[in-house]
């Protein structure tokens, strides 16, 4: 049994340190979300207690936290670096080992904390955090998982969503494994339906690595249920899709701008002329609906799988309730041990 595991027959709880200098408004932002996860009815939804803290340049982070009425509440842990957006990952592994990122994660390594959460800058992020906390037993690299909305209320988990732009047949099965096991955790979905993303469902379609990996989930023992395409993407046949970075990368950019896209034209054309304006006033409800159900940041928060520990990506624009649901998507790696469960599942798939 892993420390997570032995921490939580223990019942002490879940712990999640969150980056104060992550994101394009923090702290500001960082530290508001910490209040709405302070609150009762986000603590409610987990079992045990939730201990929250903040890791950053105390001098700066403690005056914000009185101002909030939660010093008492948030534990600081002190860094004195911060990682920029424009920092190289590269920059930020060799010249600031002292950065709320690296010490985060070593926090979570030495079993301090449980979980991390970051709205930084999203290569030095997984740079950091593999060299910190290493890989799991049988995983090459971590793979960033994305949640998006399906139809009928549902959600899908795509992955990867930018953190390996070349991969092999090999890497494309493990993310398969780490989705499949996160939707079984996050979702309670018994035998998630594992598709592969393709040019066409056909299995003569697509190159070299995707017909093999297609060939090799066939036999993994996972539901796999073949290609899909980018039409797929938001229906209720496929709960994990799985492709490289490159490609996961530009159709979750691609979902985003068309969302803007659509609220901004709905927009337009409902204050058009006082009938339109009319029409709106009676559908009110129903657009506030469809707002909420297409709001990227109830999505937000991105699990880093494939780590050795538990660390979730915010949207660097994110806002303080955006931050508070990836705060909520690490609260439930943990109550899960989804890294236990991952590592338990590629064992067996590495034994059969």
């Amino acid at each position: 049994m892993s420390q997570l595991s032995e921490q939580h027959v223990a019942g002490r709880g879940i712990r999640i340190l969150v980056d104060g200098h992550g994101g394009d408004d923090a702290p500001t932002m960082v530290l508001d979300a910490l209040v709405i996860a302070l609150s009762s009815a986000f603590s409610s939804c987990y079992t045990g207690s939730l201990t929250l803290g903040v890791v950053g340049q105390e001098d700066l982070l403690r005056p914000l936290l009185e101002q909030r009425g939660i010093v008492d509440k948030v534990t600081i842990v002190p860094a004195s670096e911060v990682i920029g957006m424009c920092d190289s990952p590269s920059q930020a592994l060799r010249r600031k080992k002292d950065s709320s990122m690296h010490v985060g994660a070593r926090m979570v390594r030495d079993g301090y904390w449980d979980a991390f959460v970051s709205a930084g800058n999203t290569g030095a992020l997984m740079a950091v955090s593999r060299l910190v906390l290493k890989t799991l037993p049988g995983i090459d690299r971590p793979a960033i998982a994305s949640m998006i909305p399906a139809v009928n209320g549902g959600r899908t988990l795509m992955l990867d969503a930018g953190a390996n732009s070349e991969c092999t047949s090999e890497h494309l099965v493990q993310f398969a494994v780490m989705g499949s096991c996160y939707m079984q955790a996050a979702e309670g979905i018994e035998a998630p339906r594992v598709g592969l993303l393709n040019i066409g469902s056909e299995e003569i379609k697509g190159t070299d690595v995707i017909k093999l990996t297609s060939a090799r989930l066939a036999e993994s023992g996972l539901n796999y249920i073949g290609n899909v395409e980018g039409t797929d993407l938001f229906g209720d046949d496929v709960d994990v899709v799985v492709c490289d970075g490159f490609v996961g990368n530009v159709a979750l950019k691609t979902m985003e701008g068309t969302a803007r896209f659509l609220a901004q034209a709905m927009r337009a054309e409902l204050t058009s002329g006082v009938v339109a304006k009319a029409g709106a006033l009676l559908a009110s409800s129903a657009l506030r609906r469809f707002k909420d159900r297409v709001n990227p940041g109830k999505y937000n928060g991105a699990p880093l799988l494939g780590l050795n520990g538990i660390v979730v990506k915010s949207h660097g624009g994110a806002d303080a309730e955006s931050f508070s649901s990836a705060i909520a998507v690490a609260c439930r790696e943990v109550s899960e041990n989804l890294t236990d469960r991952i590592t338990e599942s590629v064992q067996e798939l590495m034994e059969a």
